[in-house]
């Protein structure tokens, strides 16, 4: 690629020609030009059937985002980001978490010939002991101190340590057995109101923590941690005894190894897998004890089945493709600062926070890869939440608010709920996406009852809520957002923001612990909010 910001190229500024040409043209205008208009500007793979149909775009918009993909290079980079390039510059590394779930393509399309044999051996090592170590959980046959199997796991964890897992988990409990596999409770927040909540719905001797920490040194993982083995100490299990109550994902096994892990229940995370990107890896490990082997495996299978499509398809069909582009559009040259997921599906409730950790901390970035300053917008603010909720709420801002914010609506074609309440949930979902773009035409109507219309969205049908399903649409957005950093030519990979954050709050937690006078390294506001914590004995 060019070092010239994009913003700077020719195909950009006919973007801009382009969308002033557009402008004045309402969405309905181009549905009334266009009857075939909502079936043509759609696409479908992986169980995902993909309407883009309502955004300010044309043929012409296409081919000109076929220009702006030439000019990104964008075929040699996707193929760069499957076979191992250090496409995470900052850090000298690659992102292979496509690696984690490339053997489950029905054809592999585009072998991942670039990684060393030892590489794909610890990749398909950590899936063995992670599906064996899941397994035998299930079975009941790993045991706590009293020799009791183990009911309840506690996944430890923060960030994507918990966000993917999470949502998998409580997104496919239908897949779950009804036989006494042990429940999953998730813990991520530093305030020990969380772990003590969870810990009210569980019994010291059958309780497994899973201590998830790529670096092992995340303070809230840790802290939550340290306060688990005093609970179990407090029951009366000594210190010898409840190394049989922890387990930990980690990358740095003698971390783990000094905490107090017994070897064996150790399982790897490699330094190429980035937290927003590792539910595929070993920190999936609860999705895999509480839906199984097999569920786990269609999970990944579905990833990579979008994968393939992502590498294979050309732009007009390429539904990972299609949906950063037109992000890419509508931040740049429609203005729409924010993002709206919103997913008619009562099992998705945790698909906005997932999408914020990965959408935010991956394009929250203000310079190149070459370390150029970039005066367009990088990102969206990512929001939202379970529908039909946000209509009884949020939905008035995205229907009459001053703002135009994009929305992306999900739903599923077969039904996961009761069939009636499936079909009111797509009835109203569709009745939303129609409102935002057509507005009311009825002039009787008083003006503070009339809608503008004329406001983009994506809809996204899933073929059912399954494993398989899941996996595509998640491997969908982590692809969107590597086609916009591309755009951008900023590092998806890497999130030292959030590592400066976790080093100040270091220091002012010293700061915090200690009567000695302040040096002058804090700003005056910083000061005083720090003289008036409470010092504790």
């Amino acid at each position: 690629m060019t070092n010239t910001n994009i913003d700077q190229t020719a195909i950009w500024q006919a973007l801009r020609q382009h969308q002033q040409a557009l402008e004045p043209i309402e969405l309905k205008s181009l549905f009334a030009d266009d009857p075939n208009r909502g079936t043509r500007l759609s696409a479908e793979a992986a169980g995902i059937y993909f309407d883009y149909s309502k955004n300010h775009l044309t043929d012409t918009t296409l081919n000109l985002f076929e220009t702006l993909a030439d000019e990104i290079q964008l075929p040699s980079q996707i193929n760069a980001l499957f076979n191992g390039a250090h496409t995470n510059q900052s850090e000298d590394r690659p992102a292979l978490h496509t690696a984690l779930r490339h053997n489950f393509q029905q054809q592999a399309t585009s072998p991942v010939d670039t990684i060393d044999t030892n590489q794909t051996h610890k990749i398909t090592q950590s899936l063995t002991q992670t599906l064996e170590f899941a397994e035998a959980l299930r079975a009941g046959t790993i045991l706590g101190s009293t020799g009791k199997a183990i009911t309840d796991v506690v996944n430890i964890g923060i960030g994507g340590s918990n966000l993917g897992p999470q949502l998998v988990v409580e997104a496919l409990s239908d897949a779950r057995s009804t036989s006494s596999h042990p429940a999953l409770h998730f813990v991520a927040n530093l305030d020990s109101d969380d772990l003590n909540a969870t810990l009210e719905q569980c019994t010291p001797d059958t309780t497994l923590f899973i201590i998830a920490s790529k670096s092992f040194t995340t303070l809230e993982t840790l802290g939550n941690a340290e306060l688990a083995k005093t609970w179990l100490q407090i029951a009366g299990i000594n210190a010898e005894d409840s190394t049989l109550h922890f387990a930990a994902i980690t990358h740095q096994a003698d971390k783990a190894l000094a905490w107090g892990i017994e070897p064996q229940r150790i399982l790897s995370i490699e330094d190429w897998v980035g937290g927003r990107f590792s539910l595929w890896s070993a920190m999936g490990l609860p999705i895999a004890i509480a839906l199984g082997a097999i569920a786990f495996k269609n999970l990944l299978a579905g990833a990579a089945a979008m994968d393939a499509h992502f590498q294979t398809a050309p732009l007009r069909n390429n539904l990972p493709i299609l949906h950063g582009l037109i992000a890419i559009w509508q931040i740049n040259f429609w203005h729409c600062k924010s993002r709206a997921v919103l997913p008619y599906i009562h099992k998705l409730q945790k698909l906005p926070d997932h999408l914020q950790q990965l959408i935010m901390e991956s394009l929250g970035k203000s310079l190149t890869q070459s370390g150029d300053t970039l005066n367009i917008a990088t990102g969206q603010v990512i929001w939202g939440s379970e529908e039909t909720n946000g209509q009884h709420s949020f939905h008035q801002l995205l229907l009459q608010g001053t703002e135009t914010i994009a929305v992306d609506f999900i739903l599923t074609h077969k039904p996961h709920c009761e069939a009636n309440q499936h079909r009111q949930l797509y009835a109203n979902c569709l009745a939303q996406s129609q409102a935002l773009m057509l507005g009311t035409n009825d002039n009787n109507l008083p003006a503070y009852k009339r809608l503008p219309g004329n406001r983009p969205s994506n809809t996204l049908i899933l073929d059912e809520l399954s494993p398989h399903c899941l996996g595509a649409l998640l491997a969908l957005y982590e692809h969107s957002v590597y086609v916009q950093s591309l755009v951008w030519g900023i590092n998806a990979f890497d999130q030292w923001g959030v590592e400066q954050g976790k080093q100040i709050g270091s220091a002012i937690a010293t700061a915090l612990a200690t009567t000695t006078e302040l040096t002058n390294q804090y700003d005056a506001s910083t000061r005083a909010l720090i003289q008036r914590y409470p010092k504790h004995p």
